[in-house]
C-alpha cells in the first residue's frame, strides 16, 4: 500500500431536511467535526479544507476560523454547483498524493428551506432576466426545473423516452429509501403516484423532482495508510474526471442528449483501470428522475438512446441488474448535492447500509452534476486499493 494513495477516512452528517433555527456555518461546523472524529482524528489533524456553499451561500473561508483550524496547506471554496462534493475528494486527492496536504475535510452546507415558506422557493429567482440569462429566460428556460424539462422533452422525442419509464425510477429509488433510516421520504410509491403527481413543467411531475433540505454533509480524505489505522473500513479512492461541455442552451447544443458524464465517466474507470461492466453500485446524481436515466447512458450502463427501456425494466429497483442510488437519492432521502451520492457510495463501500446493502460493493461509481448539465464530476471507489 502506497502512502500516496487517497481514501476517504471519515463521514459525517448532521441532521438534513426541514430543520431550522440553525445557519449553514452552524451546519457545517458540525459535519466536519463528526466527520473527524468518525474518522479517528482531531481537528487539529487537518491541514486542508475544501468548501462548498449551497446557493443559500453562508459558509466561506472563514469556517477554518469557525473550526479554530491553523497552519493549513490547503484552504479554498469551489463552487462547480452538484459536481463539487467529487470535485473535491478529487482535489484533496491529487494534494494528499504530491504532498501538499496530508488530511483533508471535504465539506457542503446548505439552508434554503425557511418556516412558512414552501421548498419552491428556496431555488426561485436565480436567473436574470437580462444579459446571457435574460435570453434563455425569453426562450422558456425561465429557471432550473423548465430548462430540465426541456432537456427530458428532447430526449423524449428523439428516443422515444416515457414518463412512465421516469416514474420507474422514482418508484425504485423510494423503494431505496424505504430502507434507510436517514430518508426524508420513506412511504413507498406506485407508478399510479408519479403519474397523478401534479405537474411542475411538463413532463416533469413533482415526483421527478428531488427534495430540498437543510444540513450538511462532510468527509476527511487522507493517505490510504493513515486511514487504515482509522476507525472506520477505508474508502479508496480509484478513480476521478471532470467535464464542463460548456452552454447547453446555446443552439448548437446537444442538450438532453448528452452530458458530461460521457466524458468524464470513461476517464474516471480508466484512471482505476476498470470498465463500466465491473462497476457493482452506481450513485447517480438525482435533481431529476431524467438526471439519472442520462447519466447511465452517458456512462455506458446502456447504449444511447435505450436508458427509458433500461431503467422502465425495473433493473435499478432493489434486486435489479444494477443497484442504482441505493439510499433513495436526491429524489427520496435528502439533498445535500454532490454529497448526496458521495455520502451513500461511502456507507455502501463501508459495508454499513444495513438491509439496503448491495450484494456486491467492490467498485462504486459516483456522479455529480451541476447546473443544467453544465458541469459533471465523477469518482470510482472501493474498499479495497489499487492491485
Amino acid at each position: 500500500m502506497s502512502a500516496t494513495e487517497a481514501a476517504i477516512a471519515g463521514l459525517g452528517m448532521t441532521e438534513m431536511g426541514k430543520i431550522y433555527g440553525r445557519s449553514c456555518e452552524d451546519f457545517a461546523t458540525e459535519a466536519v467535526r463528526l466527520a473527524t472524529a468518525d474518522a479517528g482524528l482531531h481537528l487539529s489533524d487537518l491541514d486542508g479544507l475544501l468548501i462548498n456553499p449551497g446557493l443559500a451561500g453562508g459558509i466561506d473561508l472563514r469556517l477554518a476560523k469557525r473550526l479554530g483550524l491553523r497552519e493549513l496547506t490547503l484552504l479554498s471554496v469551489v463552487q462547480a454547483y452538484g459536481s463539487s462534493a467529487a470535485a473535491m475528494v478529487g482535489y484533496a486527492s491529487m494534494a494528499v498524493r504530491h504532498g501538499l496536504a496530508r488530511t483533508v475535510a471535504c465539506v457542503f452546507a446548505d439552508a434554503p428551506l425557511k418556516p412558512g415558506r414552501g421548498s419552491a422557493a428556496a431555488y426561485s429567482g436565480r436567473r436574470s432576466p437580462t444579459g446571457f440569462d435574460g435570453l434563455g429566460v425569453a426562450a422558456g428556460f425561465r429557471d432550473v426545473n423548465t430548462s430540465y424539462a426541456v432537456a427530458a422533452r428532447r430526449h423524449m422525442q428523439t428516443y422515444g423516452t416515457t414518463s412512465e419509464q421516469l416514474g420507474a425510477i422514482a418508484v425504485a429509488q423510494r423503494a431505496w429509501a424505504a430502507m434507510n433510516p436517514l430518508a426524508q421520504m420513506r412511504t413507498p410509491i406506485t407508478l399510479a403516484d408519479h403519474q397523478q403527481s401534479r405537474w411542475i413543467a411538463e413532463p416533469l411531475h413533482l415526483l421527478d423532482c428531488c427534495l430540498v433540505s437543510n444540513g450538511a454533509a462532510a468527509v476527511v480524505v487522507t493517505s490510504a495508510e493513515r486511514a487504515a489505522d482509522a476507525p472506520q473500513p477505508a474508502v479508496h479512492l480509484l478513480g476521478f474526471a471532470q467535464s464542463h461541455p460548456g452552454y447547453p442552451e446555446s443552439a448548437e447544443s446537444t442538450l438532453g442528449l448528452v452530458s458530461g458524464a460521457a466524458a468524464a465517466g470513461p476517464a474516471a474507470l480508466r484512471m482505476a483501470g476498470v470498465g463500466v461492466s465491473d462497476i457493482d453500485i452506481a450513485e447517480i446524481y438525482d435533481c431529476y428522475t431524467f438526471t439519472v436515466l442520462l447519466t447511465l447512458e452517458d456512462y455506458g450502463f446502456c447504449e444511447k438512446g435505450e436508458g427509458g427501456p433500461f431503467v422502465g425494466g425495473g433493473a435499478l429497483a432493489p434486486g435489479g441488474s444494477l443497484a442504482v442510488n441505493t439510499g433513495g437519492g436526491q429524489l427520496s432521502s435528502y439533498y445535500m448535492w454532490g454529497m448526496t451520492p458521495l455520502s451513500e457510495a461511502v456507507i455502501q463501500a463501508r459495508g454499513a447500509a444495513g438491509e439496503r446493502q448491495a450484494p456486491r460493493n467492490d467498485l462504486i461509481m459516483v456522479s455529480g452534476n451541476g447546473g443544467v448539465l453544465d458541469h459533471h464530476s465523477t469518482l470510482v471507489l472501493s474498499p479495497f486499493g489499487r492491485q
